[in-house]
């Protein structure tokens, strides 16, 4: 246990390094170009005074806040139409929370309260009972392999086979999707992806958030199905 902690914090040590490395110099790139943008902006536009400036950028923070995209009009799509509703319950019981949307009435945030209190264990209940069907076809794949006479290099071969069809299925072509749809690189793709399947949900990267595109209705729903049984095969993939 001692060696668990110690390689734990550790570990946490190292990520925090390597993320203070790669990010803080960017950070203060892109700190120092929007004050530019800013002080560019007032003097290009003089009847407005400093503080008039940031009381906007207040009002368009808040806005960002409440869901609200600051791009387009007010004949952007409803973030709580049916379909994105939908999506929105997937990631409350999937424990994702991608942060970009989120109830803003009180009735909504205590309803949310108790839909997670209840659907989180409903989830957690259902990817078991998920993975234990795949399971169940993998403990039948490896019956078939081990069979007396079947080579070793058949016994791998299978069991790549259905790993590599997994990858597939919820790693490589999804970002392909997201790309085409979004207007994403593949890296931004693969990226949201695997944030989204791991749970973690940073929620820089949303499907179907962009007011500049029109998306099929059902699209955010596809995906919250995605995410279900991609949740599933991946917790298989741990096990395994």
């Amino acid at each position: 246990t001692p060696l668990l902690v110690l390689g734990y914090l550790f570990y946490l040590l190292l990520g925090a390094m390597v993320f203070q490395l790669l990010e803080k110099q960017a950070e203060n790139h892109f700190r120092d170009q929007f004050q530019l943008e800013k002080l560019k902006f007032l003097q290009n536009y003089t009847c407005l005074d400093r503080q008039a400036l940031e009381q906007f950028v207040q009002v368009l923070m808040e806005a960002w806040e409440k869901g609200v995209n600051p791009e387009g009009n007010s004949t952007n799509p409803s973030n709580w139409d049916f379909s994105n509703s939908f999506f929105f319950a997937g990631t409350v019981v999937t424990t994702i929370g991608y942060g970009n949307l989120s109830p803003s009435t009180v009735a909504g945030q205590i309803f949310c309260v108790f839909y997670a209190l209840f659907g989180v264990p409903l989830n957690l209940a259902f990817l078991n009972q998920l993975g234990k069907g795949l399971n169940a076809h993998l403990i039948t794949l490896e019956r078939w392999v081990q069979k007396p006479g079947r080579a070793q290099v058949v016994q791998t071969l299978a069991v790549a086979i259905f790993l590599t069809t997994g990858t597939l299925l919820f790693l490589v072509f999804p970002p392909l999707v997201f790309s085409y749809v979004e207007g994403w690189s593949y890296g931004e793709g693969f990226y949201f992806t695997f944030i989204t399947l791991s749970t973690i949900g940073f929620g820089d990267y949303v499907v179907g958030t962009n007011p500049n595109k029109h998306y099929i209705p059902v699209y955010r729903s596809l995906t919250a199905i995605w995410i279900v049984f991609g949740l599933a095969w991946l917790a298989l993939v741990f096990n395994v």
